[in-house]
């Protein structure tokens, strides 16, 4: 399979080159610069990415690539490009000021490859602290700034290109181009890379690799377990089998609702109802970590002791996606805090299974189009993200069983609404958070003292930042009013306007 390589310098749009390059039809893999792998016969090229290094500093990052260089095609993408000028003889300097935003990029060259069809001039993004000054004498500038004289160069005699603005990011208008040029013109990839090719290819390596063996999922009712739960339904039939379990958290009527899905998806699938056992665990609890541990401890319990009864078992599917591989070997190593609400944590040690991660290699949106070459119900490919604890973590304070109903029926006033007004598409997540909050209300001739809510609804590409979504005041006039007059329990209601960063998506 023809595939891109992609080194991590630590960049925080390295996740972004391989989505751009992803969007070509071409395959590609992300490694860290410490842990290059062995380049095969399906390696048709290199992307060095950016960073938050300077390539000045002692400890800058500077791993042997002459193994790559002048024998694939290569692109250096800001820290990559002033890589590759200051390790060959050229000159890298402190730019007088950062050079970050928006600039005009005129093309000195435009009969180059990397530069076809790309018009000059053309609004590139910078995002650097270092300039290129000087570059060797086989090295031809293609590309100028205002600011920056070396903005975009190659080297003679090689398929090798530097640039120092980021053609991956929005803000450069024809970064899809230049990227295509790199990717199917330079490296000659044919594009051929598609959902039905995934499926196509998984399907058999699932066969291969499973054979008879029988193999248990934990179903969330989201996006990824439920693509994963299809793909290897089609691979090995029967031999699947998917426990969902509802741990008193889920949004109203869900557990129901989502097995009725299921069920008419063909998959053989049991439901566990354990909300009893959640509410008596989380009683008196408040602190969100708290909480979130005992959440995940119960369900790896109740998936555990539903799991030893099926006979045969010896592997546990799990809908990893690529971001959480990429997180697992980033530069800096895995996260400092795991995320303690994943539904899976614990179960592969305490159940002594393989593990099969059929999704490992997509991306969200990537996950969404094989689930629509697979025929899944595009209701529940559109989904929106639901967080692993559940209402647990959108209840501040202790939960009960009373809040989540009060909870569950402010968050279906919502989600509905938005489903009705035609606005749920637009958002990435929304939900209602139940505030640790009384205050005063006048309801007819009553004074009342009952909680707060919040509403939240937010824009995002993959969850590691957003902004709050504009909806309309109607909207949210409306929603406030039918909340307050339905839900005994909630007299007052607010928006959430805070964007992620500094504040988080949950509010625990």
């Amino acid at each position: 399979m023809q595939k891109i390589l992609i080194i991590d310098f630590g960049s925080q749009y390295t996740q972004l080159i391989a989505r751009r390059v992803r969007e070509l039809n071409v395959y590609c893999e992300i490694h860290p610069y410490n842990k290059i792998p062995v380049i095969d016969e399906d390696v048709r090229g290199v992307i060095l990415s950016g960073s938050p290094y300077s390539v000045r500093d002692a400890e800058a990052p500077k791993p042997d690539i002459s193994h790559i260089k002048g024998h694939l095609p290569l692109l250096g993408v800001c820290y990559g490009a002033q890589l590759l000028a200051m390790e060959y003889g050229g000159e890298v300097h402190g730019a007088p000021s950062r050079e970050y935003g928006r600039a005009m990029l005129t093309v000195v060259a435009p009969e180059d490859p990397l530069m076809k069809d790309v018009p000059s001039p053309t609004q590139v993004w910078m995002s650097h602290g270092d300039t290129i000054t000087s570059v060797p004498a086989n090295y031809e500038i293609i590309g100028s700034t205002d600011n920056v004289r070396v903005a975009a160069y190659h080297i003679a005699g090689e398929l090798t290109w530097g640039i120092q603005f980021h053609p991956e990011v929005y803000h450069s208008t024809d970064g899809t181009q230049l990227l295509s040029n790199f990717v199917l013109g330079i490296c000659g990839c044919d594009g051929s890379w598609s959902p039905a090719s995934f499926i196509e290819t998984t399907v058999a390596e699932l066969k291969a690799k499973l054979g008879d063996d029988r193999v248990i999922l934990g179903l969330s009712g989201g996006v990824d377990s439920s693509v994963a739960a299809v793909l290897l339904n089609r691979a090995i039939g029967d031999h699947l089998t998917c426990i969902f379990v509802n741990n008193g958290l889920l949004r109203k009527n869900e557990f129901n609702d989502v097995l009725a899905s299921y069920k008419d998806m063909g998959l053989n699938v049991i439901g566990v109802d354990a909300s009893e056992r959640f509410y008596a665990d989380l009683k008196g609890v408040t602190d969100p970590e708290q909480k979130r541990k005992i959440i995940g401890r119960d369900f790896v319990e109740v998936f555990n002791e539903k799991a030893q009864k099926i006979e045969g078992a010896r592997w546990l599917a799990q809908g990893t996606i690529y971001p959480d591989v990429i997180e697992s070997v980033s530069v800096n190593g895995p996260s400092a805090t795991i995320k303690s609400h994943h539904n899976v944590g614990g179960l592969p040690e305490k159940m002594n299974l393989k593990i099969v991660e059929p999704l490992r290699l997509l991306f969200k949106d990537e996950v969404r189009r094989v689930g629509r070459a697979l025929g899944i119900d595009p209701a529940l490919l559109g989904r929106h993200p639901f967080p692993g604890p559940g209402l647990g973590i959108r209840i501040l304070g202790e939960v009960t069983a009373e809040k989540v109903r009060v909870l569950q029926e402010a968050d279906k006033i919502f989600i509905d609404g938005l489903r009705r007004e035609g606005l749920y598409d637009k958002v990435w997540q929304a939900g209602v958070m139940l505030l640790p909050v009384q205050s005063v209300g006048v309801m007819g001739d009553e004074r009342t003292y009952e909680s707060c809510c919040a509403l939240r609804a937010v824009i995002s590409t993959d969850g590691m930042t957003a902004d709050w979504v504009h909806l309309p005041y109607e909207f949210l006039a409306n929603v406030s009013n039918e909340i307050i007059n339905k839900v005994r329990g909630i007299n007052r209601v607010v928006y959430d306007i805070s964007s992620k960063p500094p504040a988080t998506i949950e509010w625990e």
